[in-house]
């Protein structure tokens, strides 16, 4: 499946915004607007990784139609291979000991649960989303996770972890299939996306307000970063809904103006894990003592690196390797389909 224009826009920005959240500036005592702006980048993105790693999975199964039979096997092993290769290089970032943390190994996860759902048709996959955003919350509560804990942490971190829990985040997994099973192509679907994607933010940004009014400090009802309640996923869902929208509607008007934070997306594999290489060599100072030139000289120098090696060399480094191996893998456990030569 081609790469659909405006994708790698929307995914670059959701790079970008999760380095803002890592080495972002607090501009809070001296410039509240701008610090407002920045506070976006605070759990908005890592969601929009997600939805966007579901609609991935789906351009790679087939897109609006779904693959069949050994196209849709050959998609699974390869979605399979990529979650080994994810999970490895996101535990490798773990192990560096940084405060930054890590999304790659719950996206991991995640692609496996996608592997079992790449059949189903868009409206399963919404109302899984659904289900999943409403039901997950209260059974992470009725656990007892707390938001601020730090000794969970294994599988069952992962899982239902104070941080990236699996097993709410595949809301975002399954939203980002359901739209991926749509034809992104089209006007009315894009304007459509748009549309629930801006009803979304209102109902899980507003209605998590007004809950909070009823029960005030209530996990369940909040709308703070990687509280992962109800309210959070429906506000953050809704806002990758409407990022896609006007990305892929966008991108193509004025691809040159695109065409850097375009290169971001296509290399995010590789930016993610260079930037949390970057800030266990520099320090953990940039994380705690954030500064504006060095969030500048971060989104700056990513940017620039990944536009140069796009424009000539292609597929990062990380995108090439994992790409070589997981279709070298699908060639090798199912080969393709030889049609017969006519006679």
């Amino acid at each position: 499946m081609d790469r659909v224009p405006g994708i790698d826009v929307a995914r670059g920005l959701a790079v970008l915004g999760m380095m803002t959240a890592h080495v972002g500036p607090d501009w809070s005592a001296h410039a509240p607007a701008a610090a407002a702006v920045v506070d976006l980048a605070d759990g908005r993105p890592s969601a929009l990784f997600v939805v966007l790693a579901g609609l991935s999975l789906a351009l790679l199964s087939g897109g609006p139609t779904p693959a069949r039979d050994r196209d849709l096997t050959r998609a699974r092993v390869r979605i399979a291979v990529r979650a080994v290769v994810v999970l490895g290089v996101g535990l490798v970032l773990e192990a560096l000991g940084t405060p930054v943390l890590v999304i790659l190994p719950t996206y991991a996860v995640l692609f496996l649960l996608g592997c079992l759902v790449l059949r189903w048709p868009v409206r399963a996959l919404v109302t899984a989303a659904a289900l999943v955003a409403l039901v997950a919350p209260a059974v992470r509560d009725a656990l007892g996770v707390r938001t601020d804990a730090t000794d969970v942490g294994g599988v069952v971190g992962l899982l239902v972890g104070p941080h990236y829990p699996a097993l709410v985040w595949a809301a975002y997994l399954l939203a980002g299939l359901a739209l991926g099973r749509c034809d992104l192509g089209a006007r009315a679907v894009r304007w459509r996306t748009a549309v629930v994607g801006a009803a979304l933010g209102v109902v899980g940004y507003g209605g998590g307000w007004v809950a909070q009014q009823v029960l005030p400090g209530s996990v369940l009802t909040s709308t703070a970063p990687h509280s992962s309640s109800t309210f959070e996923v429906v506000g953050n869902t809704g806002v990758a809904l409407l990022v896609v929208a006007l990305a892929v509607g966008l991108a193509p008007r004025a691809p040159h103006l695109a065409a850097p934070v375009a290169a971001v997306g296509a290399l995010a594999f590789t930016a993610y894990t260079v930037h949390v290489v970057a800030i266990a060599l520099l320090g953990d100072h940039v994380v705690w003592q954030p500064t504006t030139a060095v969030w500048l000289a971060f989104l700056l120098t990513t940017t620039a690196l990944c536009w140069a090696w796009r424009a000539t060399l292609g597929r990062g480094p990380l995108e090439r390797g994992m790409h070589a191996l997981s279709a070298g893998l699908a060639d090798a456990l199912v080969p393709h389909r030889r049609e017969p030569v006519p006679r």
